[in-house]
C-alpha cells in the first residue's frame, strides 16, 4: 500500500462544482486569469515553464493544464476567504511534486536561483563585471532578447525550485496535478 500524504489547498469555490460534474478538479488557464488578473501572463509564463520541470519529476495526467499549490501542514495552509473553500487532501506520496516556496520567489521574480551563498556572490560579480545594472532584466522587458546567454543560465536555475534545502511547514510546498473526491478529507468553508 503506496505512503498518502496529507495536504492542504484553498480553491475557487467553483472547485466543488467540478468535482460533482466531473469527478475531478483541475486547475486551468481561465481560473488563473480569474484569479490574477492584469498579471496573469506573468504568472502563466512561469507556470508553463513548472509544468514542463514538475512533469519530468511526476507525469502529467492527460488534460490537466497546470499544478494545485498545496500546503504542507495546517498550520500554513491557506484559510478559505469570500468566494473559497479549502481542502485537505490525502494524496500517494508518489503524485507529489514537493518545492522550496523561497526559490519560487527568485522564479517568480525572474531572478537568478543560486546554489548556496558562494554562488549568490559570484553570480553578482558576475552581472556587475559584465555591466548589467540589474539581474531583472534578462527574462521580460526590453533587455530580455538581447542577452540569450543569461537568460538561459537564470531559467536553469530556476530547477533549483526542487531542491528542498531546509525542509519546515512554510518554505516547503507541493503542487499535484489534480483533485478527486476520494483525496478528500474535509472541506473548509469561509465563515466570516
Amino acid at each position: 500500500m503506496e505512503e498518502m500524504v496529507t495536504l492542504w489547498t484553498r480553491q475557487d469555490e467553483r472547485s466543488l462544482s467540478d468535482l460533482e460534474r466531473l469527478g475531478v478538479f483541475r486547475n486551468k488557464e481561465r481560473y488563473i486569469r480569474d484569479n490574477y488578473e492584469d498579471v496573469a501572463d506573468h504568472f502563466i509564463y512561469l507556470y508553463r515553464w513548472f509544468v514542463d520541470a514538475a512533469s519530468k519529476r511526476v507525469p502529467k495526467p492527460e488534460g490537466v493544464e497546470f499544478p494545485i499549490w498545496c500546503s504542507i501542514s495546517h498550520e500554513s495552509m491557506l484559510r478559505p476567504i469570500l468566494g473559497t473553500v479549502a481542502y485537505k487532501l490525502q494524496i500517494p506520496k508518489s503524485q507529489i511534486i514537493y518545492l522550496d516556496g523561497g526559490k519560487w520567489d527568485y522564479a517568480l521574480n525572474h531572478i537568478y536561483i543560486p546554489k548556496d551563498p558562494d554562488d549568490q556572490i559570484e553570480y553578482m560579480e558576475h552581472i556587475e563585471k559584465k555591466g548589467f545594472k540589474d539581474q531583472f532584466s534578462f527574462i521580460e522587458g526590453k533587455y530580455s532578447r538581447l542577452y540569450p546567454e543569461e537568460r538561459k543560465r537564470v531559467i536553469e536555475s530556476w530547477e533549483r525550485v526542487f531542491q528542498i534545502d531546509h525542509w519546515n511547514i512554510f518554505s516547503t510546498q507541493a503542487n499535484i496535478w489534480e483533485i478527486r473526491p476520494e483525496n478528500i478529507i474535509e472541506i473548509y468553508r469561509y465563515k466570516e
